[in-house]
């Protein structure tokens, strides 16, 4: 909180008379802001465009370089920084200036001579703009955030996973490459509910998914897939590159027991491998079909193990896996 109201007390003064610029620094100084100076409108703008620019600036209106106006239009061109209120200052009082200061998209305007206690009055409403503005920023972000991610694992949620694994596919047809899908597993889940509770269990899912957050790469992709299953996406990657992957994750499960309120429980799980590569594409019901099929295998030859699925398994008829969560008939 204290870095947010620091930033909204850091102001940029555009202005090339010196007497109006001194003038304008000792009370904005006086007010508690910290204040940086630009002498021409060119300046101004790269100052402005810094990623650790001032939200707050001034702008003379006339001023070297380009004018308060054409900052104003040029800053506002590029939607991905972050919002900068700003306050034209200007002799000029004619009504079509104030209109052609407020379409270049100015957020206030004030004439000189101008009156200390109304500047400083325009400057605290712009602060509670920008104060709102990041406030409904931030709200969105959390909106989205819930909508994409699972809200007990973090990880994202089942819909972004599936979207991932067919945008990966569609990479995969214009431009080549490979990439693989691991679809996993917490062995005799049931069981751990059935023992300590579901909160024991919601423990167990969060560390299980933090675990494999850790042995992933920053643009692999891990989604929870339902229930006590997970999926995922591996970019980049060929049938061993996959299979070391889930191998990695496979150890570093089993490699402790999982805390539950100070309960150690020990888990494994049970992984599905397979791998769309330049000569053998698969769409995404495929690989998913073949990482299903796998899956149920390590769960058939004994739980804990990795097992890995080739295109040819897709001569055998290997029911596909629901679009739903509905649990599966495979032993779990």
């Amino acid at each position: 909180m204290s870095e947010t109201k620091n930033v909204r007390k850091r102001i940029l003064i555009a202005e090339d008379d010196p007497v109006s610029r001194r003038l304008l620094e000792l009370f904005l100084v006086k007010w508690g802001f910290e204040v940086s100076i630009a002498t021409t409108g060119t300046e101004a703008l790269q100052m402005l465009e810094r990623l650790d620019a001032p939200r707050l600036a001034i702008l003379d209106w006339m001023m070297p370089g380009m004018e308060g106006v054409q900052v104003c239009q040029k800053l506002r061109e590029s939607g991905d920084r972050k919002y900068v209120y700003v306050l034209l200052l200007t002799a000029r009082t004619q009504k079509e200036d104030l209109l052609q200061g407020l379409e270049s998209r100015a957020d206030d305007y004030l004439t000189k001579p101008f009156d200390a206690q109304e500047l400083r009055a325009r400057l605290h409403v712009g602060q509670r703009i920008l104060d709102l503005q990041d406030q409904l920023i931030a709200a969105g972000e959390e909106l989205l955030y819930r909508a994409t991610h699972d809200n007990l694992t973090g990880v994202v949620n089942r819909g972004v996973i599936l979207d991932t694994l067919r945008r990966e596919r569609s990479r995969q047809a214009r431009e080549g490459g490979s990439f693989g899908v691991v679809l996993m597993d917490l062995d005799h889940f049931k069981y751990v509910n059935d023992t300590y509770g579901h909160l024991a269990g919601d423990d167990v899912l969060r560390e299980a998914a933090q675990r494999m957050m850790a042995c992933v790469r920053p643009y692999d992709s891990v989604g929870r897939y339902g229930g006590e299953e997970f999926l995922i996406v591996v970019p980049s990657s060929d049938t061993m590159g996959t299979l070391g992957l889930a191998e990695r994750i496979r150890r570093a499960i089993e490699a402790k027991p999982m805390m539950t309120n100070s309960i150690p429980i020990a888990v494994t799980a049970s992984f599905g491998v397979t791998a769309s590569i330049d000569k053998t594409p698969l769409d995404a019901q495929e690989i998913l079909q073949l990482a299903d099929a796998a899956l149920y295998r390590a769960k058939e030859r004994g739980r804990n193990r990795t097992e890995l699925a080739s295109p040819t398994e897709l001569t055998v008829k290997h029911p596909a896996p629901p679009d739903t969560l509905e649990e599966k008939t495979a032993p779990r």
